[in-house]
Order: C-alpha cells, then sequence, then structure tokens
C-alpha cells in the first residue's frame, strides 16, 4: 500500500466530495494502490474493498476509533471506542470467484457484490428492498431447477434467503456490526459499522483543518500550498503555534 501523502489526500478528498459513496471508495483506493487497475479495484468485493479501507485508514489515522452514537430508544448519547482489529475481519481468497449453491434441486452459480454493482445502483430510484433485489439479480450469473434453466425473478424466498446469508459467511467485512449496551435504559442493539462513510468523514474535517492551516502559513509566510503541505503535521504546527494560531 502507498501511504499517501497531505498533497494526494487532499486531492482525493476534492475530486471526491461530489461523488457518491462507492465513488470516494474507488478514489482511496486508487489513490492507495496504485499499481492496480481501476476495474481490479472495481471488482473487489465490498468486503475485501472495506479490508482495504480499513488498513488505509490505520495508516491516515491510527488504530483506534471514537465515535458517538444515540440509543434507538431513549435517545442517549453514547461514546463509542474501539481498535480496528476489533471489526477485522479474516478474509479468504481476493479474486471475485464463482460460487455455487445446490439446494432443493436448484444450482445457482453467483458472485460476490462489488462496487460495479453499487455504481449500478446509485444509476436508479429504488427503495432499500428494490436495491437488494437489482443488486442480487446482477450477482446471479446462472439459476437452474432441476436442471432446467430459470429466471432469477422466480427464486423462492427460502432461496434467496440462502444465497444471500452464504455471500454474507464468505464476505463478512461487507457487514460488520457492533454490539451496543445503553447504560441508561438498558436497551442492547447491533449498530452497523460503515468503514468508508466513517473514514470519509474524518478526511472532510481533516481537509477543512489542514485548508484553514495552509491558509494561516500562507497569508503569514507568503509561502506556497504545496511547500506547506510537503511539511510535517509537527512542522505545521510549531509554526501556527509561534503565530499564536
Amino acid at each position: 500500500m502507498h501511504m499517501l501523502t497531505a498533497s494526494e489526500l487532499l486531492s482525493v478528498w476534492e475530486q471526491g466530495r461530489s461523488q457518491p459513496s462507492h465513488r470516494q471508495a474507488l478514489l482511496l483506493l486508487a489513490a492507495a494502490y496504485p499499481e492496480r487497475k481501476p476495474e481490479e479495484l472495481a471488482g473487489l468485493s465490498i468486503g475485501r474493498r472495506d479490508a482495504r479501507l480499513l488498513t488505509l485508514r490505520e495508516r491516515l489515522f491510527g488504530p483506534r476509533f471514537v465515535s458517538i452514537t444515540g440509543c434507538p430508544t431513549c435517545g442517549e448519547k453514547l461514546e463509542l471506542s474501539f481498535d480496528v482489529s476489533d471489526i477485522r475481519v479474516e478474509a479468504g481468497e481476493e479474486s471475485n470467484s464463482q460460487l455455487l449453491l445446490e439446494m432443493e434441486g436448484y444450482e445457482i452459480l453467483f458472485r460476490l457484490p462489488d462496487s460495479n454493482d453499487l455504481a449500478a445502483l446509485a444509476m436508479t430510484s429504488v427503495d432499500r428492498n428494490g436495491g437488494r433485489s437489482l443488486v442480487l439479480k446482477r450477482c446471479l450469473t446462472e439459476v437452474r431447477l432441476n436442471g432446467q434453466e430459470q429466471l432469477s425473478e422466480e427464486l423462492p424466498t427460502e432461496i434467496i434467503s440462502a444465497v444471500t446469508k452464504w455471500m454474507s459467511q464468505v464476505d463478512p467485512q461487507a457487514d460488520v456490526k457492533l454490539s451496543l449496551d445503553c447504560p441508561s435504559c438498558g436497551n442492547g442493539w447491533l449498530a452497523t459499522f460503515d468503514i468508508l462513510s466513517f473514514l470519509w468523514s474524518e478526511i472532510e474535517t481533516w481537509a477543512q483543518r489542514i485548508l484553514h492551516e495552509i491558509h494561516i502559513l500562507a497569508r503569514s509566510y507568503g509561502w506556497r500550498e504545496a511547500d506547506i503541505l510537503a511539511m510535517s503535521a509537527l512542522r505545521r504546527q510549531s509554526y501556527l503555534e509561534m503565530l499564536g494560531a
């Protein structure tokens, strides 16, 4: 993995801030893995994509996560604190190869969802259930019942559930859950953790802060943005402290 410089990260933020989330993920991965072709990165399953984003986040901001969430029952604010190792899941082979499910006379070939599927979903206006159906349909490559080809729309609910469950088992990093308990009302629940939205929020905060630092240092010393970004964070902070900023 290539360690992004401040200038590179700021450029990714600038390109991605008005883009949909799947595009933001690919921009980050393209910068962190310049040796990989864009189509390779887009073809990573969502779990393997998120595993790489976890590693990138650890390199950029460290292994510790701190966040605030609200209890869905009483609204109490809870502070969350955990390490990247607490949510990192060991993955299997990196290639998004075909999987086969045989069940009740059905033979179903499918692959795991990837960023191309999310891009296709972003082009539609379907609701959440419709989105799941669209992604699943794209991932099913062959459906047979007793040797006869079938339409994916004709699959029984239990077969669809079995395929979805297997997808989650094979690609567990794609669906990370945090077990939470509210100290105020005693409610317990599972909260979904999305590394992409968390990381992009951190990058947004970082970008606004460093732009402010650039503004102060450039105005005070007449330095170019490139020269300021090339400094270490410690050196920038030292100059800002001397300015009383």
